[in-house]
């Protein structure tokens, strides 16, 4: 299965914690996976709707803080074409959770098939709008596939295995950061890839003695719902990646150093 990384909305400048990297803006880390059936988009970042309307789909203050590009080069529904494929061919979209930066895309791939745990599609239906659920993102009416509770285990841990996605796509329990938040693990042919959505924002979170960004930090910690399940599914992150450092890379939403090396 080939895997494009794409960044499908740049946000604001941020520095490194040490020497040997380049400041760089945040991102929107997505995956586009060709599969046998068609593709599969693992997270939108933000959509032409949100590039066109800022106002009427995103909420201001989010916007001033994060500082979006709002580029429409940067969309996935551009990238997906410059790749030749067209909005129609891409057959699932899966989701890490329903803030605004990670499925901002949804209205430009309506016939997609959405997946996201039902504890999240809950919580966003109940509470939007607000800071992080806007109702503009579903107001199309998504074809959602809400899962209710895990099927199948993963590296110890709790799975969800979509009966319409292939066994190399899995839905992975990660909460702490929202209601129903959740990892995607991708088989490439070689090894998993396990995109995090914001389970973790920098890589050297994932550290033996983790080191937090102070920038990124203040947005992880202001938008966690349950601390101590955030703190613990870190722990859990940071022992695969000590001990199946070889059978798994593991990436985050916004790290532009990790998306950088992992779109080379």
């Amino acid at each position: 299965m080939r895997i494009h990384h794409l960044n499908c909305g740049s946000m604001r400048p941020i520095a490194p914690t040490y020497d040997g990297l380049q400041d760089a803006r945040a991102v929107n880390h997505c995956l586009l996976a060709e599969t046998a059936d068609g593709l599969v988009l693992v997270e939108t970042g933000l959509g032409l709707g949100n590039v066109r309307d800022p106002a009427g789909t995103l909420d201001p203050s989010w916007t001033a803080q994060v500082e979006p590009a709002l580029a429409e080069e940067e969309t996935a529904i551009r990238q997906v074409e410059r790749l030749g494929f067209t909005a129609a061919d891409v057959r699932h979209v899966v989701l890490t959770h329903l803030d605004v930066d990670h499925c901002g895309g949804l209205p430009d791939f309506p016939h997609a098939a959405v997946h996201v745990l039902a504890a999240e599609l809950e919580a966003a239906l109940r509470e939007a709008p607000s800071l992080r659920y806007r109702p503009a993102h579903w107001a199309h009416g998504p074809q959602w596939r809400a899962h209710e509770s895990p099927n199948d285990k993963w590296f110890g841990l709790d799975a969800v295995q979509p009966q319409d996605l292939p066994e190399e796509i899995k839905l992975v329990p990660l909460g702490g950061h929202s209601a129903g938040h959740a990892g995607v693990a991708v088989h490439n042919g070689e090894k998993w890839l396990l995109h995090c959505g914001d389970a973790y924002y920098y890589h050297r979170e994932l550290d033996e003695t983790p080191e937090p960004h102070p920038v990124m930090d203040v947005v992880q910690t202001r938008s966690e719902v349950d601390h101590d399940q955030r703190v613990g599914t870190q722990s859990a992150l940071r022992a695969l990646a000590r001990d199946h450092a070889a059978d798994i890379t593991l990436l985050s939403a916004h790290d532009p150093w990790e998306f950088g090396r992992l779109a080379t």
